[in-house]
């Protein structure tokens, strides 16, 4: 077996069992009780408290051994405060009353100390204290109780599956997470949450040694919101294209999906190389999911707007004129939502962590920018008069910040088939499956790859084609956009470690969408040589 360096907000390792571990609610109360009264008698006009047992478990293997197994726990708690305008934030992993007052006191020196060079005061947007609530993910099957030996030979014989297909290596890993959060403030919040993810990855290779030539498919589940029963789950959530690719809903078939990338590997191989030229592309939900989160998720986070942050590929050419403007973000078929609170999504929860109550709003709304992402310390800047929920800290040891939400785009309205859609294509590519990408500091320029290309000419697929990236000017390739498939096609992707902040925090967020088409899109081919 071999070692992982863990990033220092894994935790520290520990024994599979202790994973099914809780605090006790009664404990987190009397703890986040000391440290609003700490805060409070330190002269704190405001204060939160965030008591987090962050759980995860990761195992890795390759063909026919395990890499890894990695257990980690960390838990304490964070405490902020506003005094004298401005904002303090302290953490201890010390779980006693003592530990948490001290932290509380030290968060509001630290605020004042703050305040002292601080322009203009920190204005919150209420927040009607819910007295004590709990919500948990609906899962059916804890990940976290069943035995790692169950789960290694899940992995296991998923590589057996890929190679008795074809494939010449394979990766396959398992992502679990269980955040055991708990919230409490001054405004009278007590809210307990349980959240629940997984994601089951892999990577298949094929080789033609007789040209030293190799192709890779990565799996095609989407990262989620549930248990256990994601991967034995009901298998008739599926979608099969009209090419035959089966893509996953709310259940995945890990087996059955290795066997697919073991024999569509080979099949690239093969593959012709595509033409470079203007294409319709017809792009899959396990697709455009990455291209939302880039090209709309992360410009419409408020505080990129507004040039508070700059990390991760920049601010945002979404600014706030453009939406007093009425500015055309896409065509009249684009309506994209945010909403915390889709079921099996990687971002639901009930409230945020700010003890704001989760909800769903339009961002853009047939075509037109209509709103953004905010927080409670941003809403009056774009005059609103509550927060939207999307505040979130990857650790206890973290202050909480602005953070993306599941951002999708909405369903046609019409009836329409993915089948139907292919059949008004010309001249077009049929896109499955999320690749490589690149965009620019303001959210403005882009490119997008993916895993599997296959042509269409004259309403119907002729054959899968190799080499493919797309380039894009966000509000042309929105405009762009011709037709959505109704409802009955809608899946969600997902970020499992979307990055952000400096230091650096990971969250985990989902996009949902039908089968897109877009017209006149610019397409390259990556594998051609310069001069």
């Amino acid at each position: 077996m071999g070692s992982l360096a863990l990033p220092s907000f894994l935790g520290k390792a520990i024994a599979a069992e202790q994973l099914v571990s809780t605090l006790d609610v009664a404990i987190k109360k009397q703890l986040a009780d000391a440290a609003l009264q700490a805060a409070t008698g330190a002269g704190a006009s405001y204060c939160d408290v965030r008591i987090g047992r962050y759980l995860r478990q990761f195992v890795m293997t390759r063909e026919d051994k395990v890499q890894n197994v990695v257990n980690t726990e960390s838990t304490g708690i964070g405490v902020r405060v506003i005094a004298d305008g401005a904002w303090g934030f302290a953490a201890t992993n010390g779980l006693s009353t003592d530990s948490v007052a001290e932290a509380a006191r030290r968060a509001v020196a630290i605020a004042r100390a703050n305040a002292k060079i601080q322009s203009e005061k920190v204005q919150l947007a209420p927040v009607q204290g819910v007295g004590e609530v709990s919500w948990r993910t609906p899962i059916r099957k804890n990940a976290m109780e069943v035995p790692i030996k169950d789960k290694v030979e899940l992995l296991l014989s998923v590589n057996a599956a890929a190679t008795g297909a074809g494939a010449n290596f394979v990766n396959s890993t398992l992502f679990l997470v269980n955040e055991q959060k708990y919230f409490a403030s001054t405004d009278g919040s007590y809210i307990d949450q349980d959240v629940h993810r997984i994601w089951a990855p892999f990577t298949v290779t094929a080789i033609d040694k007789a040209s030293g030539k190799f192709r890779t498919r990565d799996g095609l589940s989407a990262p989620a919101g549930l248990g256990y029963e994601y991967l034995d789950g009901d298998a008739s959530q599926k979608f099969v294209s009209p090419n035959g690719v089966v893509n996953y809903g709310l259940s995945y078939d890990m087996r059955e999906d290795a066997v697919a990338a073991a024999k569509q590997a080979q099949e690239k191989l093969k593959a012709p190389s595509v033409k470079p030229g203007k294409y319709d592309l017809v792009l899959d939900p396990s697709h455009t999911w990455l291209t939302i989160h880039e090209s709309v998720g992360h410009p419409l986070e408020l505080d990129r707007v507004l040039g508070y942050e700059a990390n991760y590929a920049g601010t945002s050419f979404a600014t706030l004129d453009k939406r007093e403007a009425k500015f055309r973000y896409g065509s009249d078929k684009v309506t994209l939502f945010a909403d915390k609170t889709q079921p099996g999504s990687l971002g639901a929860v009930a409230y945020d962590d700010e003890g704001v109550k989760c909800k769903r709003w339009d961002l853009v709304k047939d075509g037109i920018l209509v709103d953004y992402q905010t927080i409670r310390d941003q809403a009056h800047i774009v005059g609103k008069t509550e927060s939207d929920g999307c505040c979130y800290a990857d650790s206890w040891s973290s202050v909480q910040f602005q953070r993306m939400a599941n951002v999708s785009l909405a369903a046609g309205s019409d009836k329409l088939s993915v089948a139907d859609m292919i059949k008004d294509v010309e001249n077009g590519i049929y896109i499955i499956g999320d690749g490589s990408f690149s965009i620019d500091q303001q959210r403005y320029n882009a490119q997008f790859g993916g895993q599997l290309f296959y042509e269409i000419k004259n309403g119907a697929i002729t054959r899968m084609i190799e080499d493919v990236a797309y380039q894009i000017r966000t509000p042309e390739f929105w405009n762009a956009c011709s037709a959505v498939c109704d409802d009955s096609d809608y899946r969600m992707g997902g970020s499992f470690f979307d990055g952000k902040g400096q230091p650096g925090q990971v969250s985990a967020v989902s996009h949902g969408s039908s089968t897109a088409r877009f017209d006149g899109v610019n397409v390259i081919n990556t594998a051609r040589s310069l001069g």
